[in-house]
C-alpha cells in the first residue's frame, strides 16, 4: 500500500506578501489588480472571509472587500520560494509530482530519512518549511493521491489530516459527489438526475449501471466512490499547455459560446499564473454534436497582456471555424500553449506587465 502526502502551501502568494511586508500581516491581502481587466491570483485568509477567491474579477473582489489591500503579483519571488519548498520535498523522496508552485504530491512509501510513518514525514516537511521560509503548509496523508488531496484541505490552514485505510469509507460517504476529482458541474448534474448527491449515494449504484450510463468513466466513478485510485505519483516536466474545458448539457451554436469561452479563459489564465508561467499560444477547442473535434490556435507577436486580451483572442478564433452556422457544439475548451517562465529573458520587454 502506498503512502502518499499532499502538501499545499497556505494562501501561498498572499502569505509571501504578508511575510515580506509586516504592514500586511492580519490584513485582507488580495494578490492581483482591482481593475476591470484583472483577476485575483490569490487572497489571504482575511480576504477569503469576505468571499474573495482566486480567478474572481478584481472589480468584484473590491466590492466584496472594500478594505482589501491589492498587491501586484511578483512571480519571480514566488518561484524562488517554491524552489526552496521543493528542495525540502526532495530531501525526503525523489517521487515528487508538482501540481503548481504551491502544491505537490509526494510518495513517501520509502523515505530518505528513514522515518517510521508518512505522518512523521509530513510533520518534518511542514516544520522545515516553517523554519526555512517562514510560511505554513497543510498536509494530507492517505493511501492514494485523490484522498491525500482531499485530506490536505480538511484542516487548513496550517493543518494536518491523516486518512487511515480503515476510515476511508466512513470519511467519503457523506461528502458531496462534487468533491471527487473529475466531477464538475455537468457531471454533478447528470449524477443528480440519478439521485446521487453524496459519495455514499454513488457507491450504492452498481458498476453495470454506471458503465451503461458513462462508459469507462463510470468504472472510474465506481472506484473513486470506494476510495480507489491507482494513479502513481509521477515526477514530471513542467506542462507545455494549460487548458480548461466544459461539456454542455445541451448542444449550443457557435454564437452562444462567448460566455463559456470567457469563463474557461479565466480558469486557464489563473492556472498558468499559479505556475508563474506565460503562454505564447492561444488555443480554442470545440467538439461538435457528432463528436468531431476542431482546434484553432494563434501565436500573437507578444503573449496576451492580460486575461481580457487572452479571452478576446479565444473569442476571435471562432471566426476560423468553417462549419455551417447550424452546427451545434457539445464541448468547448480554451488553452494557453508554448508556456514559458514569467521571467524568461526571451520574452519581449513589456509583455511581462500582466494583470493577474
Amino acid at each position: 500500500m502506498r503512502k502518499i502526502v499532499h502538501i499545499d502551501m497556505d494562501a501561498f502568494y498572499a502569505s509571501v506578501e504578508q511575510r515580506d511586508d509586516p504592514a500586511l500581516r492580519g490584513r485582507p491581502v488580495i494578490v492581483g489588480g482591482s481593475g476591470p481587466r484583472s483577476v485575483v491570483c490569490a487572497a489571504s485568509y482575511e480576504a477569503r472571509a469576505y468571499g474573495v477567491r482566486s480567478a474572481m474579477p478584481g472589480t468584484r473582489a473590491r466590492r466584496l472587500c472594500p478594505d482589501g489591500v491589492f498587491v501586484p503579483p511578483d512571480f519571480a519571488r514566488y518561484r524562488a520560494v517554491s524552489r526552496q519548498v521543493r528542495a525540502i520535498f526532495h530531501r525526503h523522496t525523489d517521487l515528487v509530482e508538482p501540481l503548481s508552485l504551491d502544491e505537490a504530491y509526494l510518495d513517501v512509501t520509502r523515505n530518505r530519512a528513514g522515518l517510521p510513518t508518512a505522518t512523521a514525514v509530513a510533520q518534518a516537511i511542514r516544520a522545515e518549511i516553517r523554519a526555512e521560509t517562514g510560511l505554513t503548509a497543510s498536509a494530507g496523508i492517505a493511501p492514494n493521491k485523490f484522498l491525500a488531496k482531499i485530506a490536505s484541505d480538511w484542516r487548513k490552514p496550517d493543518g494536518l489530516f491523516v486518512l487511515h485505510p480503515g476510515r476511508i469509507e466512513a470519511f467519503l460517504t457523506p461528502l458531496p459527489v462534487g468533491r471527487l476529482p473529475g466531477v464538475g458541474r455537468v457531471m454533478e448534474a447528470k449524477l443528480t438526475e440519478l439521485g446521487v448527491s453524496t459519495v455514499g449515494d454513488l457507491r450504492a449504484l452498481p458498476l453495470e449501471a454506471l458503465e451503461a450510463r458513462f462508459g469507462r468513466w463510470g468504472r472510474r466513478l465506481h472506484g473513486l466512490a470506494r476510495g480507489i485510485d491507482e494513479n502513481p505519483v509521477q515526477p514530471q516536466r513542467p506542462s507545455l499547455q494549460v487548458s480548461a474545458e466544459d461539456t454542455f448539457e445541451t448542444d449550443l451554436p457557435l454564437d452562444a459560446l462567448a460566455p463559456h469561452i470567457e469563463r474557461l479563459a479565466a480558469r486557464a489564465w489563473t492556472a498558468a499564473r499559479r505556475e508563474g508561467r506565460i503562454g505564447r499560444t492561444v488555443v480554442l477547442k470545440l467538439k461538435t454534436a457528432d463528436f468531431r473535434i476542431l482546434t484553432r490556435s494563434l501565436s500573437p507577436p507578444r503573449p496576451p497582456s492580460g486575461l481580457a486580451a487572452f479571452a478576446r483572442i479565444a473569442l476571435d478564433l471562432r471566426a476560423r471555424v468553417e462549419l455551417p452556422r447550424s452546427t451545434r457544439y457539445r464541448l468547448v475548451g480554451v488553452g494557453l500553449g508554448n508556456l514559458v517562465e514569467a521571467d524568461d529573458p526571451l520574452l519581449l520587454q513589456g509583455s511581462l506587465d500582466l494583470p493577474c
